[in-house]
């Protein structure tokens, strides 16, 4: 195998790269009904081949990581800081609970199996996946008053324990969140993510991208004048004025006629009318014959997003809008949805608009771009991502990762992942609250997600399988089995406890929050591919910010009692 440690050596990205290939293949494997999934696969295929020997920057595992927890934050923004309230009180408990277990588990497991306080700090690094436990631990021994050279051999131990449990640690994780939990559950976190999103959109109907109605809302329908024989175009479209239609389009033998409201219809006019489904049906039997194929008659309607800028909307009702619009402006318009920070909203009468609202338009350009001039502005769908918004925010959630704060001597810090994930979120609402810049495509944000995830998680595997393999034929399994039972108890225990006690029914909503409390990353990325939505995102965002704080914390605690 040395042509292939030659290989690696002179090119690194080539091992990176053949782990996430081989390993999203692994990942499609099915056993049953079990499946690994393409993270989990990238890290075995990764501790496979570092095992030929491959030097590997750390450099790339904090790039592709902080790409991954930013596009989660982004994508979750708007909703992270709508759920924060009484709500959040069942998640800052699940990660009070899962710090706590997993300290107790790891000082009985050291008393038990005889290790070591550097052995179980890095057990507890490497078993509950924070690494940051490495550096607390360490500063920690250095306050025991110990020989230089015992401090030395305490702090090797801490590495070691985490080489050693590490890689169960994110493994483990993934099955217990994303096979154990919704076994033992009895519950689908595909079924409960789309539950959850119906929920979310308070009972409005959202479509995917790849989703359109059999029987849409808006219709256009060609009618061959009969009863309505004598009568202009105005009258048509005020039938009843409670059901408005639009003649969008007349043709009177062979040529068309310029359309005006004061048009009078002739018999065997061919009139394009547009509308809701339910009012042109109404009108229907008014107009005349209904016609099919007629030359010409084509037309090409718009959907567009517009954001409400304008002063004279902000603040009033839909029903007030409405009646202080003049008939000349809302011609031809129809007002298909209205979001906030991302949220659709059911348009009744009483619904106040707020600035910053997108409300999307259905009809003829010349309408659209009428109607957008007393609006705001129109979006127009990109596929390209605002670099400079992009770079901001990255460059501030890295900055606010290295800010330190002390308690009780103690070091306390977001750390990389949790300020990208911060700016993420901050970024991800005021993008939601203004949407005339700052793009960031769901496409771009997919891949951003899989590959910086899988990425991470296969350079974590390069860099610490061979150690791992390494110290177990050294040390025996007594390392890594204590690692499997830290990786194994504290989740088992919280997700009762979720069960039981805090009564969480939502297998998505769940699973993201015990993924979240255990600064589970891969397990989480697993959770996402599974829910299929941005579902579980919220309740890991915030468990995820509170674990980088707890589990940070529990390095001097094991030093302390173990």
């Amino acid at each position: 195998m040395e042509w292939l440690e030659a290989i690696f050596k002179r090119s690194p990205e080539i091992a990176l790269f053949l782990s996430l290939s081989l390993g999203y293949l692994v990942g499609k494997l099915k056993f049953g009904s079990f499946q690994l999934g393409g993270v989990a696969g990238s890290l075995l295929v990764a501790v496979i081949v570092s095992q030929v020997g491959v030097n590997i920057d750390s450099g790339i595992k904090a790039v592709l990581f902080a790409l991954f927890i930013y596009a989660v934050g982004f994508e979750s923004g708007p909703d992270f800081f709508r759920s924060l309230g009484k709500e959040s009180v069942k998640e800052i408990i699940l990660a009070v609970v899962l710090a706590t277990t997993g300290l107790l588990t790891v000082v009985v497991c050291a008393k038990a199996f005889g290790l070591d306080k550097g052995l179980a700090a890095g057990v507890a690094a490497g078993g509950l996946t924070q690494s940051a436990i490495i550096g607390t631990a360490g500063d920690a021994l250095t306050r025991l008053g110990l020989a230089a050279d015992e401090v030395k051999r305490l702090q090797g131990n801490v590495a070691v324990g985490y080489a050693v449990t590490y890689v169960f640690g994110s493994f483990g994780a993934i099955i217990m969140c994303v096979n154990v939990l919704p076994w033992i559950m009895r519950r689908s976190i595909r079924d409960d993510a789309l539950a959850a999103q119906a929920k979310m959109q308070s009972g409005v109907r959202v479509l995917g991208a790849d989703q359109q109605a059999a029987a849409p809302e808006l219709v256009g329908r060609l009618f061959q004048v009969g009863p309505a024989q004598g009568r202009t175009v105005a009258d048509i479209e005020q039938i009843n004025p409670a059901v408005p239609v639009t003649v969008e389009r007349v043709k009177r033998g062979t040529s068309f006629v310029e359309l005006a409201p004061q048009l009078v219809l002739s018999t065997d006019d061919i009139v394009l009318v547009v509308g809701r489904r339910a009012d042109v049906l109404r009108v229907a039997g008014q107009l005349g014959r209904e016609v099919y194929g007629v030359d010409g008659m084509e037309l090409t309607m718009q959907r567009r997003d517009v954001v409400v800028t304008s002063k004279q909307l902000d603040g009033k009702t839909v029903d007030e809008i409405r009646r202080s619009t003049s008939s000349e402006v809302r011609h031809g318009i129809y007002v298909v949805d209205l979001r906030r920070e991302g949220k659709s909203l059911e348009m009744a009468p009483d619904l106040v608009v707020r600035a910053g609202d997108t409300v999307t338009i259905f009809g003829a350009d010349p309408d659209v771009q009428r109607v957008a001039q007393h609006v705001g502005p129109v979006l127009i769908p990109s596929i390209k991502t605002d670099f400079v918004y992009l770079g901001a925010g990255l460059v501030v959630g890295l900055l606010v990762g290295l800010l330190t704060a002390k308690i009780g001597g103690i070091p306390l810090t977001l750390g990389s992942g949790g300020g990208a994930l911060l700016a993420g979120l901050v970024f991800g609402w005021y993008r939601g609250k203004r949407q005339t810049f700052g793009n960031l495509p769901p496409g771009a944000v997919q891949i951003l997600k899989d590959l910086g995830l899988a990425g991470f998680v296969a350079v974590v595997g390069l860099q610490s399988g061979l150690q791992a393999v390494t110290t177990i034929k050294e040390q025996g399994l007594t390392i890594f089995v204590v690692g499997v039972i830290v990786t194994i108890v504290p989740l088992l225990l919280t997700m009762l406890i979720g069960i039981y006690i805090l009564r969480y029914n939502n297998a998505a909503i769940f699973a993201g929050a015990l993924s979240g409390s255990r600064s589970a990353n891969p397990a989480f990325g697993e959770v996402l591919d599974k829910a299929g939505n941005a579902v579980p995102t919220v309740p890991f965002a915030i468990t995820y910010a509170l674990a980088n704080v707890l589990l940070t914390l529990l390095g001097p605690l094991v030093i302390a009692f173990a």
